[in-house]
Parts: structure tokens; C-alpha cells; sequence
């Protein structure tokens, strides 16, 4: 064959080559462009510490809209395996499996107010040793930015990986669908915490004709769309509630504007609270809980473990059934002190310290205090510590929304 003729097919070969393989560039940067960026924004910025229980420590920024706004307009999912489903097909394109579990989880949360007006969230995470993702999201299409905390052994990463792989990676752009608590850039903040409701735990699974959610969807929603508690409120009565992972949830809410409400799903008390379907929402707001008790009713600021507040409820059951019942006293012995005004975000992470699970002689069963963050709901920034390393200044991180 004739030389010229074989350089110029070679020629011809090599730009129809290089012309398909910029077509699936740009059909790859079109489809991911958003997942791509979101996944090059991972940072690992502290190590683990086996001897110390603490797992690694990673950031992330969120770029897009994560395929919310189409998450709702679905209508929301019913159970993990319907979100699990939902975020395959539209994060990946159905091309990567991704999964999502949740365990037993042992809190703390409170508001309070500092000394120059400034309202604050905090909040404690008890569980075993994890790693944890601090993930940023942008504002979207008349949505919030926000700042949230997640526990990656909820999306199935192991525990004991010492750095993320790819597929650890990928897996990662799940996150905003899993937070545990976060602040959002109008001020609102919000938390879940086990509640374990009936004689074996059961799951809260309404079954009405609202669009429905599962646990940390509903906290996700609150970031993304609340503006106040009372948008927070109206969300979380627009759906019906499935709880994750065969137990119970409950909420704290708060805004800049010092107002705060508990969500719970309740029917009976804990003997007879057996039927997750027949739970209805109850609200109970800071200054409009006198029911509750004389001390909550006393009290301008909120605060939350792991056990019902609703009067009654555990009414004939044995007192170890409400679960952090220590801590619940406790948190509330070092607020009253000053009437929840404390001197700075510094000041209410001391009170998550002084509550810490390794910090002092509790009821609480899990093994350390994975992250402890004061959320200021004014400046929207979020003041966070790495499984109560109080005192190192490498576990400590300030984030912004600004």
C-alpha cells in the first residue's frame, strides 16, 4: 500500500480518535460537571487517632443543586431503599451503587444566647469511632447554603479506611442527603436525635396522602428551604415521616431570631407507642412550653437528649427508659446559671464539653463524642471540634457561609 496513502489513513484514524474521545469529554463534563467539582473539593484535614477513638476528618464543597428540587418534586421517598434508589439513578445515572444506613445514635443539643445578642446551636454527637465530612452547600435556585455535619459510616464507608479511595469519593456525593445537624445562611439551624419510642424502638411510618421523607431528609429540606422555624414547621407537617434504620427520630429547630422548636411524632406513651403510622407531629415551641415542665416553661432557651418531653409520656415506666435523661439535667444545671446567656460560641462548646461522653460519669453507652459544634445562627459560621480534642487547636475549625 502505498506509504502516503497509509499516513494520511493513520492521520484520518487519529482525529476521528481524538474527536470521539472530546465527545465524551464534554458529554461527561456536561452530565458531571457539578459531581466532578464537587468530588476534586474533597480535603482530608485531620487524621484518625485509633488509641483516641477518633476517626478521620474530611471538607467538602457541594457544587449545584444535587438533584433536590426534583428529589421533592417526586414527592420525597419512603424508605432508605426508595432514597438510596433515587440518588443512583440521578447522582451516578444509575451507573454506581450507592447505600445508606444509620445506627443507634446517642445526642445532645441546646440554644443560648451570648453575651453581644448572637444566637447559638449546640450540639453533641455521641456514637463510636467514625469518620466525619463537614459539607458546604451553595445556594440554588431560591435555596439555602448551608453547613452540615455527616457521618460517612452512614453511606457505607468503613470505618477503619485511612484515606478515601475513589469509590469512597463518589459515594461521598450522597452526603447532603445524610446530615445530622447544620446551619443554613438565613440563620436557621437544625439537629435529629434518637428518641426510642415503644417497648422494642419503632420506627415513626406514616402512611397519609402528603408526599413523604425519611430521617435526614427532612433535616435537609429545613436547610435548604426554611427561612424560620415556622417554615421549618410548615415542611416538616407537608410530609409524612418514615424513620431510617428501624428506630425513632426527634428535632430541635432554631433561627436567628432566638425562637426554637422540638419536633416529635407521638401517639400514648412509651408502653403503648407501638404503631409508627398512627404517630402524629407534635410542636413544642421555647416560649410556649410551660406543659412541659416548670423549668422548660421558665426558660427562654430549648435543650434536647434522647428521650420524649411530651408530659406523660413515660408516665409507669421504669426512669432508665428515658434515655439521656442525665445529660438532659445536666446541660440544663449549666444553662440556668446564667439564664442561657453565655459569653461566646467558646462558652457553649465548654457546656458540650462538660456533657462530653468520656468527660464525666453518664448513662450514655456509645464510645465518644464524635463532633461537638456550636452553630451561630447571626453570623451563620460554625465553630467545630473533633471528638472532644477541646483543647488541640489541629481539631478545631471556624466555618463561614460567607
Amino acid at each position: 500500500m502505498n506509504t502516503k496513502l497509509i499516513k494520511k489513513i493513520s492521520m484520518w484514524v487519529g482525529i476521528a480518535l481524538l474527536a470521539i474521545i472530546l465527545l465524551l469529554g464534554i458529554i461527561i463534563f456536561a452530565t458531571w460537571h457539578n459531581e466532578i467539582s464537587t468530588l476534586f473539593s474533597i480535603d482530608h484535614v485531620r487524621e484518625r487517632n485509633d488509641e483516641h477513638l477518633d476517626g478521620d476528618v474530611y471538607m467538602m464543597e457541594v457544587s449545584g443543586g444535587f438533584y433536590l428540587d426534583k428529589f421533592v418534586q417526586q414527592g420525597g421517598a419512603s424508605s432508605d431503599s426508595e432514597l438510596i434508589e433515587f440518588i443512583t439513578n440521578n447522582i451516578t445515572k444509575g451507573l454506581i451503587d450507592m447505600g445508606l444506613s444509620e445506627s443507634e445514635i446517642a445526642c445532645s443539643s441546646f440554644t443560648a444566647q451570648t453575651e453581644d445578642g448572637d444566637r447559638l446551636f449546640g450540639r453533641n454527637y455521641d456514637f463510636s469511632k467514625t469518620n466525619t465530612c463537614l459539607v458546604k452547600t451553595e445556594a440554588n435556585k431560591g435555596r439555602h447554603a448551608s453547613i452540615s455535619t455527616v457521618d460517612l459510616q452512614f453511606l457505607g464507608i468503613d470505618v477503619d479506611d485511612d484515606e478515601l479511595g475513589l469509590m469512597d469519593k463518589l459515594t461521598c456525593l450522597a452526603a447532603p442527603y445524610a446530615p445530622l445537624d447544620g446551619v443554613n445562611d438565613a440563620g436557621v439551624s437544625c439537629g435529629i436525635y434518637m428518641s426510642y419510642q415503644g417497648e422494642e424502638t419503632v420506627p415513626t411510618n406514616q402512611n397519609t396522602d402528603k408526599p413523604d421523607f425519611t430521617s435526614t431528609t427532612l433535616l435537609r429540606l429545613i436547610l435548604d428551604y426554611a427561612d424560620d422555624i415556622d417554615e421549618a414547621v410548615e415542611i416538616a407537617s407537608s410530609y409524612d415521616l418514615h424513620d431510617s434504620a428501624k428506630t425513632s427520630y426527634h428535632y430541635m429547630v432554631a433561627d436567628a431570631s432566638g425562637r426554637s422548636v422540638i419536633l416529635e411524632w407521638v401517639t400514648g406513651n412509651d408502653a403503648t407507642d407501638n404503631d409508627g403510622s398512627a404517630r402524629e407531629l407534635v410542636v413544642t415551641y421555647n416560649d410556649n412550653d410551660a406543659h412541659i415542665g416548670e423549668i422548660e416553661g421558665a426558660c427562654d432557651y430549648q435543650w434536647i437528649t434522647n428521650f420524649l418531653i411530651q408530659p406523660g409520656y413515660y408516665d409507669g415506666i421504669d426512669a432508665s427508659e428515658k434515655k439521656g435523661y442525665d445529660r438532659y439535667e445536666r446541660i440544663y444545671e449549666e444553662l440556668a446559671k446564667t439564664d442561657g446567656i453565655v459569653k461566646d460560641e467558646q462558652a457553649a462548646m465548654d457546656i458540650l464539653a462538660i456533657v462530653g461522653r468520656r468527660t464525666w460519669n453518664n448513662d450514655d453507652g456509645n464510645g465518644c463524642t464524635v463532633h461537638s459544634v456550636v452553630y451561630n445562627l447571626t453570623d451563620k459560621t460554625a465553630l467545630w471540634v473533633s471528638n472532644e480534642n477541646y483543647d488541640d487547636p489541629t481539631a478545631v475549625f471556624k466555618i463561614s457561609l460567607d
